[in-house]
């Protein structure tokens, strides 16, 4: 028979204590809370109260309540009106996933084998972390102009070199994997860092008891810094899959405006926000793109069961 031994309550003074440091964290947080009201939630605010109107970008004022009519709506004479009736919307929303899923797999790979490698001990460490942010430092509209000269068919050592003259940005089921390449290439770099942070604050002695136990190096990988390197980890997954999702820059130069609408979400609301002039159609697709990110952040946070003290 097994007894249990009540926990003892804390005394009311501590209760008093942790109370107050409470309420002085709350006081201290509330003007960076109110900013970020201002600075987001009031335009997350109006995003989705436009999101439910019929209204122009030029004249926004003169607008008519139709509900969900421009998620889903169609018309008497069977027009379908809403962006979810549309099967572009759809073809993007499939690239963008694609892109995401795709991009974010292998650079966490190729910047977890970078990290490991920085993090151990060897002449020239120090050159060969400042080198590694190299390609992530250069602005993405100067990387995907150069990389678009090196797909090109005519003259590019890609496109004409390697492929053959093969046109691979004019078709979008061969351009989303270039567009994957280049971003991969990019951003890998970045991987690298957020994870080499989080190795570095990893304790030493942890491996130190590891090798006196005989662990080899694979089985300290998987039983000791993956399960501690869980937190870290799941800030680079949220940032990276955050920026893959809302992915634009490097399709609007790679492939233009006009195919960027068609391989990415955010491209398919500027084209109905910006080149149509539709701001309640613009702001429903802005809408459904916080939607799917918010989803899958919520499946990040819950895959690694993480709490954060």
């Amino acid at each position: 028979m097994t007894v249990q031994v009540p926990t003892p309550a804390r005394p009311r003074r501590t209760r008093g204590i942790e109370a107050a440091r409470a309420r002085q964290a709350l006081w201290l947080l509330l003007p960076t809370l109110i900013a970020i009201a201002l600075v987001a939630g009031y335009p997350l605010y109006r995003t989705f109260y436009f999101s439910l109107f019929e209204a122009n970008l030029t004249n926004p004022e003169q607008r008519s309540f139709i509900g969900l009519g421009n998620f889903w709506f169609t018309t008497q004479e069977g027009v379908a009106l809403g962006f979810l009736q549309d099967p572009k919307w759809w073809g993007a929303v499939k690239n963008t996933l694609l892109f995401t899923v795709v991009s974010v797999f292998l650079e966490t790979v190729f910047g977890m084998i970078i990290a490991l490698v920085v993090n151990s001990a060897f002449r020239g460490r120090a050159l060969l972390r400042t080198a590694m942010l190299v390609p992530w430092a250069i602005p993405t509209v100067v990387s995907a102009q150069m990389w678009a000269y090196l797909y090109n068919d005519s003259f590019g050592l890609i496109g004409r070199g390697l492929l053959g003259g093969q046109a691979v940005l004019a078709n979008t089921d061969t351009a989303i994997w270039a567009l994957i390449a280049v971003d991969v290439w990019k951003t890998t770099s970045f991987m690298a860092l957020l994870i080499l942070a989080g190795l570095q604050s990893l304790p030493g002695d942890m491996y130190e008891a590891a090798d006196v136990d005989g662990a080899s190096k694979w089985t300290q990988f998987w039983k000791l810094t993956l399960p501690l390197l869980r937190p870290a980890l799941l800030v680079a997954l949220v940032f990276r899959s955050l920026d893959a999702l809302r992915v634009f820059d490097v399709m609007s130069v790679m492939l233009g405006n006009v195919n960027a609408a068609s391989t990415s979400m955010t491209g398919y609301a500027r084209q109905a926000l910006i080149d149509n002039q539709l701001l309640g159609m613009g702001s429903a697709v802005s809408v459904a793109v916080f939607l799917i990110i918010m989803v899958i952040v919520v499946i990040y946070v819950t895959a690694f069961r993480v709490k954060f003290d």
